[in-house]
């Protein structure tokens, strides 16, 4: 039988928080699409049980005006009480003061994934629960290997990953791999996957210096612009989603994707998934991503609300979440030390792919204005999608422009 999670029992711990939140009120929670609404319904229905008088009133929006309602409520100075927000805002809320750091127990904190809690740190400070964690795998259509002559066996650097895909380009006529270039934030995602598997980084977050100026990021933004040769026509017009079409349609060899692509691939199509392969001065990595519940300042009742987002962010909230036949996420929890039988990722390969990498990921870049951060990031790459410039002078004015934005 599976223990219950000493920090996630809300039964009980229902005694002392009713008593410390004595005084009633009323959470405004703000939530991002419509999947999993019944779960957190249960998990709102057993915060109130535990804390009388309380109530929350959850307000689910679609995903392009959900994060942005919740900035407009605290800058007009009506904060949400709790908010999904991606973690990659919380440097930017932190910095204007409209969200509080969250304590995060030393037993919660030794229950997350290495580096989840990377993605929410910020001088010192948690400033959200983490709430949905990604990696990503390089995904190989074994057909088009076939079709090339190739074994479908995963490349385990990149020069293995250059030549079976200039192998597929030159037998086949079709794309070796799936290159995205468009100006979208899984553009800077892609480019970061391959930094991190080569041991770069954008900022230090100790130090909050810029550290992308640096032989590995060099590495990293040659060979991207080496995968034009071997990929699709026109990388700048596209962005994952469509890369992943192209795979489906049989018309690319390789593509990075997360643990919920094997759900999206076409039916009839042979596929394997595999580490992303490891650049010359690094090792197989991968980006961590995570979106968060950040508890808002000004609310007046803080303590409440810190109390209800860890409810929704541990224990089976957080497993029914992550597990396949609900967001079919990574696992952000450690769930096999926590008493549960048999995690769903446990002795499978395809989940071994994005848990084993995690480890040697790296953090979505936290920055105070991230939108500028992806912008300048985003043109560093397509400049050499389209050869605008050398590689050194683009990562080099790259780095110069992010001194601002840090």
């Amino acid at each position: 039988m599976r223990t219950k999670l000493l920090f996630a029992a809300a039964a009980g711990a229902g005694a002392m928080m009713a008593a410390t939140f004595a005084q009633s009120a009323e959470l405004h929670f703000i939530r991002c699409g419509d999947n999993g609404l019944d779960e957190d319904r249960k998990v709102i229905a057993a915060f109130e049980a535990a804390n009388p008088g309380n109530t929350v009133n959850m307000e689910s929006l679609p995903w392009g005006t959900c994060q942005d309602k919740s900035l407009k409520l605290a800058s007009a100075g009506s904060p949400p009480s709790v908010s999904y927000m991606g973690s990659r805002t919380l440097k930017q809320l932190a910095d204007n003061n409209l969200v509080v750091d969250v304590k995060i127990s030393e037993d919660q904190q030794k229950a997350y994934q290495p580096g989840v809690l990377n993605t929410v740190s910020y001088r010192d400070k948690f400033w959200g629960f983490p709430r949905a964690f990604s990696t990503k795998g390089l995904f190989l259509n074994c057909d088009i290997f076939e079709e090339a002559g190739l074994a479908c066996e995963a490349p385990k650097t990149w020069d293995e990953m250059y030549a079976a895909a200039k192998t597929i380009k030159d037998k086949t006529g079709k794309a070796g791999v799936g290159l995205t270039g468009k100006d979208f934030d899984n553009t800077m995602h892609q480019f970061l996957n391959y930094l991190y598997s080569n041991g770069g980084q954008v900022i230090d977050p100790s130090t909050n210096e810029i550290t992308l100026d640096s032989k590995n990021t060099l590495e990293t933004l040659k060979f991207y612009g080496k995968l034009v040769e071997v990929a699709q026509e026109g990388p700048t017009a596209f962005e994952r989603t469509q890369v992943r079409d192209l795979f489906n349609d049989n018309k690319v060899g390789m593509y990075i994707d997360g643990p919920w692509a094997r759900g999206q691939h076409k039916e009839g199509i042979t596929t394997k998934a595999a580490p992303i392969p490891a650049g010359p001065s690094g090792v197989s990595g991968t980006l961590l991503i995570t979106d968060s519940l950040a508890v808002f300042k000004g609310s007046g009742h803080e303590e409440l609300a810190m109390e209800f987002a860890r409810m929704m962010t541990t224990g089976d909230s957080q497993y029914t979440l992550d597990k396949p036949d609900g967001w079919g996420l990574t696992p952000i929890l450690k769930y096999e030390e926590l008493g549960y039988e048999k995690p769903y990722y446990m002795d499978d390969p395809y989940w071994a792919v994005f848990v084993d990498s995690i480890p040697t990921g790296g953090p979505e870049p936290l920055f105070v204005d991230y939108k500028a951060m992806q912008t300048t990031i985003n043109s560093m790459i397509q400049g050499i999608i389209l050869k605008d410039d050398t590689a050194e002078n683009l990562v080099a004015i790259a780095a110069e422009e992010l001194e601002e934005f840090k």
